[in-house]
């Protein structure tokens, strides 16, 4: 017999279209969740993880919304709610912005896009679906990354960005318990870009305990057994081979 702890549980992954967002939203389907799938422009890649969920006798759905914008992201709650008869057990915030500004290209637009993603639009979804994960003693999981600690040269607004999610992750679990649960995950190096030469991959693997790079999968099965495990709120956990260690 499959294991499917999550059966009859309903969840909401953003960024659900693709890459660490299409993973764990298969993830939650194998594990026995009704899924509603965000995307922003990842229609067809949305579309296929729905397919997928179906096939497991799942009910599933794709919902787009640009949550750089404020009414979106209030509209895609409503969405969200409308399908699921008000139900929701799991917020699963992936949607994020990755933009590469280097330090003499900083600007303010790259800022508030940064800001906006990746920690406004978890924060405003959050409250939004409040109400709903409260009903269900449910949880929300974030995806930040190793970054928050440790700012990234080429990456400042998306590293701050993710430091205030991290903060943001540790702040609801306290003003959301006993009945919601907050947790994140941080990802060390997990689908580099396909541009890498196997000198540079090699290198980051030797930075590695582990002597390997993430999976999609390693990061999807931390957001299953997060929202599995009911005595679990307010931590931040490192998938990264021991990366944030060594």
């Amino acid at each position: 017999m499959p294991h499917v702890p999550l059966t009859g549980r309903v969840a909401l992954v953003t960024g659900g279209g693709t890459r660490l967002g299409a993973a764990t939203a298969r993830a939650l389907a194998a594990a026995g969740a009704d899924l509603a799938v965000h995307y922003a422009t990842s229609g067809a890649g949305a579309d296929a993880v729905v397919d997928e969920a179906r096939s497991l006798g799942r009910r599933a759905v794709a919902l787009q919304a640009d949550l750089h914008d404020r009414a979106a992201v209030a509209a895609l709650a409503r969405a969200a709610l409308d399908w699921s008869s008000g139900r929701l057990d799991l917020l699963v915030h992936n949607a994020a912005n990755f933009d590469r500004v280097p330090p003499a290209e900083l600007s303010a637009d790259a800022w508030d896009r940064a800001l906006a993603l990746n920690a406004t639009a978890p924060y405003l979804l959050t409250l939004e679906l409040a109400s709903a994960l409260r009903e269900s003693r449910g949880s929300v999981v974030a995806i930040v990354c190793v970054s928050a600690e440790r700012p990234w040269k080429n990456y400042i607004p998306y590293s701050v960005s993710k430091a205030a999610l991290a903060h943001l992750v540790r702040g609801l679990a306290v003003g959301l318990s006993p009945e919601v649960r907050v947790n994140g995950i941080a990802p060390g190096t997990v689908l580099p870009p396909s541009s890498y030469e196997e000198a540079t991959l090699a290198r980051l693997r030797e930075r590695i305990p582990l002597r390997r790079l993430g999976e999609a999968e390693d990061i999807a099965r931390a957001v299953v057994f997060l929202a599995e495990n009911d005595f679990i709120t307010g931590q931040i956990v490192a998938i990264d081979g021991g990366a944030s260690v060594a």
